[in-house]
């Protein structure tokens, strides 16, 4: 992943009272946490962001941070966390997670689909999306924004798992092999359309459980610094 460029500057507004008022200038509350440095609270121009993600078109971004005032001239971060508001879906808060261009990193990225089942064009099924990110390692270069998984040739009933994704260069799949990302479920026969809870007779069905989807990104690994308060603005 190509890094990309974003400016910010110190935040000293803190709390909820802070975090309102900096939102009221257009800007959005951040902070950036590490490994090697201590977190430092931030705010970034709205619409600056904005843009990114939409060039983007993912919240995992790799950002050459500069922040006004600061020693170093830049620093290499990934956009580890976004949290928005539940209605309009605006940026409220940034996490920012300082990495170094030589340390790998571990974090979960999304997992899409191509290409069509062939038990959905032959066999009249569902594909099932079962895991929606899936955690990966590497260094902050080779991230990339997602990864793409083949399913045309997954048949009724069967399942593709972690372990059999074939990651990208560069990048090391993490998790139980044995957990599955996507499925292709039978079609629904009249009869088990009619055994269906709440139908004549309640005959209970078989479940699968999915993962939910979260637009959040995954917490950061074990030894970073990230900061319990100024979360929750």
């Amino acid at each position: 992943m190509k890094s990309v460029a974003l400016s910010a500057q110190s935040r000293t507004e803190a709390r909820r009272k802070g975090a309102r008022k900096v939102r009221s200038l257009g800007r959005i509350p951040a902070v950036i946490y590490g490994r090697h440095n201590p977190p430092q609270n931030l705010e970034v121009d709205s619409k600056a962001f904005e843009l990114l993600v939409h060039q983007a078109h993912t919240e995992i971004i790799l950002v050459d941070l500069t922040i006004a005032g600061d020693s170093k001239p830049s620093r290499l971060a990934i956009v580890q966390d976004v949290q928005h508001h539940p209605l309009s879906q605006a940026p409220l808060h940034i996490d920012f997670h300082e990495v170094k261009a030589d340390e790998k990193v571990t974090i979960e990225v999304p997992v899409e689909a191509t290409g069509i089942a062939d038990g959905v064009k032959n066999g009249g099924g569902t594909l099932e999306h079962v895991r929606f990110r899936v955690k990966v390692r590497c260094l902050p270069a080779d991230l990339p924004e997602q990864i793409v998984v083949d399913v045309s040739h997954l048949k009724v009933g069967e399942t593709l798992h972690i372990g059999e994704i074939k990651a990208p260069s560069g990048v090391e799949l993490l998790g139980d092999a044995k957990i599955p990302v996507f499925a292709v479920a039978a079609p629904v026969t009249e009869e088990a359309a009619a055994a269906a809870p709440g139908a004549e007779g309640d005959a209970k069905q078989p479940e699968m459980i999915k993962e939910k989807k979260e637009d959040g990104a995954a917490a950061p690994a074990a030894g970073d610094k990230k900061p319990a308060a100024d979360k929750k603005k």
